[in-house]
């Protein structure tokens, strides 16, 4: 089994000097790749003087994750494919357990490792955690994180075991299956379409797994603070895009409930003073239902839906009922 680490990278510099040493110090036997996204910094000069044992691939335009990973995995032939972010420290013996976890289970798709915080390396970080799960209405979260309650990492989520999403800091996936699914959805541009191809994976009948035993350290927000409005507005946009493509169930109810829960998310912004988040979520909602014709031809394109969600409401189980952790649900 071949796996291409793939770093995904524009105007990075900086965080491909700060953590390539690792991904290549700790990669023996993969092969690694920055995907650069055209780049107006010295990036590439950087990796070629640097690292000439790293393989570059040149985008001839930025279109964000989904259109950048897609153009530059299509040139690439390995087994499986490590979606990397540039702001991830890897560690030793990291693919081993995923390559093991490859090959025990043919129907294992997509993995993800333990994602720890760079920052607090005892907590975990917010993108991915210790595996992700999503509740009835879009909404995703994860063992270790529930909105802005991380946990402290104590080996509580050293297992290995099903998730229903891997987060894109650091997806392994099958080349066979990303190539059945036609790759990541170039209209999410960015944020949450991982989901996105998680959820189509598990409606091809795949399995997704987390594997503790395989640790990275994820810087987050490198690209784009949780506090930018954009980041916001992809967010939400994304969000139900995501449900209306993939959810079991009557869509246009559950749409009409989000449109609800997006309004008192709303309204908690506007009683923290963060207008331009308001404006966001509206802009969000606006994309969405021009794009709703579109949702729904790719939603009956693929008929088959399974169950996707645990508990109904991660909102009214974190919000009222005061669960703050992934072992209370």
């Amino acid at each position: 089994m071949k796996i291409a680490v793939v770093i995904l990278n524009w105007n990075g510099k900086k965080l491909l000097e700060q953590f390539l040493p690792s991904v290549v110090h700790h990669s023996v036997g993969a092969d690694i790749y920055v995907a650069d996204n055209a780049s107006t910094d010295d990036s590439i000069v950087f990796v070629e003087k640097n690292f000439p044992s790293v393989k570059i691939i040149q985008n001839k335009v930025n279109g964000g994750f989904s259109k950048g990973y897609n153009d530059a995995l299509r040139h690439i032939k390995d087994d499986v494919f490590c979606l990397l972010n540039s702001d991830v420290e890897v560690t030793e013996n990291w693919l081993s357990p995923i390559e093991n976890a490859f090959k025990s289970n043919a129907n294992v798709a997509i993995i993800q490792p333990k994602i720890l915080d760079f920052k607090r390396k005892d907590h975990f970080e917010y993108a991915g955690a210790g595996g992700g799960f999503i509740d009835k209405f879009g909404y995703p979260y994860c063992r270790g994180r529930i909105f802005n309650t991380v946990e402290r990492d104590s080996g509580q989520y050293n297992d290995t075991i099903p998730i229903f999403w891997a987060s894109g800091a650091c997806l392994f996936i099958r080349r066979s299956v990303y190539k059945e699914l036609k790759g990541l959805d170039e209209f999410f541009f960015a944020h949450m379409e991982e989901i996105d191809l998680c959820w189509r994976s598990r409606n091809k009948g795949y399995d997704i797994l987390y594997v503790g035993s395989s640790t990275v350290y994820h810087v987050g927000g490198a690209t784009l603070s949780n506090l930018s409005p954009k980041k916001t507005y992809l967010n939400f946009r994304n969000s139900l895009y995501t449900l209306v493509k993939n959810a079991k169930g009557n869509v246009f109810m559950l749409v009409l409930i989000r449109l609800l829960l997006d309004g008192i998310a709303g309204m908690k912004f506007f009683l923290g003073f963060k207008f331009a988040h308001i404006v966001a979520i509206i802009k969000a909602h606006i994309r969405f239902y021009g794009h709703l014709p579109l949702l729904l031809k790719q939603r009956k394109a693929a008929p088959r839906k399974i169950k996707y969600y645990q508990c109904t409401s991660i909102v009214w189980d974190y919000f009222v009922n005061r669960k703050r952790f992934y072992k209370s649900l």
